[in-house]
């Protein structure tokens, strides 16, 4: 059983140090543990101090691509790599890597295919007020979108399965947690999460430049997710919505003409022609949320022969290893 540890760094010369002397040598259940430093375009001399620590596996990035590249290419690498388990961890330090053992331990019994580190973001003395309460909000909107009880959404402290591994197929460049828990729901992925306690803060967060961006790019990863996974949900609704706001001046007007002698002012034919916009809008919704499913159905199909071609491809990797 092989574990990777994969991490992504963007000058982390300071703190990786302490990120990869706090991993554990030796698990139970483990037979071989690997390091796979993720570069994204460092200045500094994060993979001389890597290298320096003992790793030998890199992926660099000439040019930063953000961390949820960052995490797609790296995951592809660790399966490369012959992968039983990969864990997720940051080169911040900001995670407890003592916590692995427990982190891959549902994994190891075949009881999850993921494994979310939960920060306890309501506890954490550096997150001001609002920045906890956008966690929590921005989670229960999560939670809602894909129908699971994640207790913190963001976190990128996870172990993921081998299996688990090759069937997310991350495409979003933002909030590649948020994007990857709704793709494990959706898969019906076995999603466990266990408590942690970071470490203490030792520089901003470098994702984003206010807590509001965050939520409008988290935001349109969501709703992207949510439309590729549910576009009936969003589609129908719409539609509904627009049909009965289209059919309200119809139904007016029905009403007048059965009550008065005169139904045709000026006023009720303005109604009419509203409504008429509101119902051809209604069944170009419905109509979009059709082509939208039969899209999803395609790309259900996709994603199948994607996984058979990353498991033929990665495991003849593994086995000239």
């Amino acid at each position: 059983m092989k574990l990777v540890v994969m991490i992504p760094c963007l000058n982390e010369e300071k703190t990786l140090p302490l990120v990869l002397k706090s991993i554990p040598k030796k698990i139970k259940g483990i037979d071989k543990i690997d390091i796979l430093v993720i570069d994204d375009g460092s200045t500094d001399n994060t993979v001389g101090v890597a290298k320096a620590h003992g790793v030998k596996h890199f992926l660099v990035h000439t040019k930063n691509q953000g961390l949820s590249r960052s995490f797609r290419h790296g995951m592809n690498y660790a399966l490369e790599m012959g992968a039983d388990i990969i864990v997720q961890t940051e080169g911040d330090n900001q995670y407890p890597q003592q916590k692995i053992p427990d982190l891959i331990k549902p994994i190891l019994k075949g009881k999850a295919d993921t494994v979310i580190g939960d920060r306890q973001t309501a506890t954490i003395d550096h997150f001001s007020a609002q920045k906890k309460f956008f966690q929590k909000f921005g989670t229960a909107v999560l939670n809602a979108a894909a129908g699971t009880s994640v207790p913190d959404a963001i976190s990128g402290f996870r172990a993921y399965s081998r299996r688990a591994a090759m069937q997310l197929n991350p495409i979003a460049d933002y909030s590649w947690a948020t994007e990857t828990t709704i793709q494990a729901s959706h898969k019906g992925h076995a999603i466990i999460n266990i408590p942690i306690e970071t470490n203490p803060k030792l520089r901003e967060s470098r994702q984003f430049n206010s807590n509001w961006q965050h939520i409008r790019r988290s935001a349109v990863t969501i709703t992207r997710a949510f439309i590729m996974h549910k576009p009936y949900t969003i589609f129908l609704s719409i539609g509904a919505i627009l049909l009965i706001g289209g059919l309200i001046p119809f139904i007016n007007f029905l009403i007048l003409a059965l009550t008065t002698h005169n139904p045709f002012g000026p006023h009720h034919l303005q109604s009419l022609i509203t409504g008429t916009v509101l119902l051809v809008a209604a069944f170009i919704s419905i109509t979009l949320g059709v082509i939208a499913d039969l899209i999803r159905i395609n790309r259900s199909l996709l994603e199948e022969i994607l996984e058979l071609t990353k498991r033929s491809f990665y495991d003849k990797k593994t086995r000239r290893r």
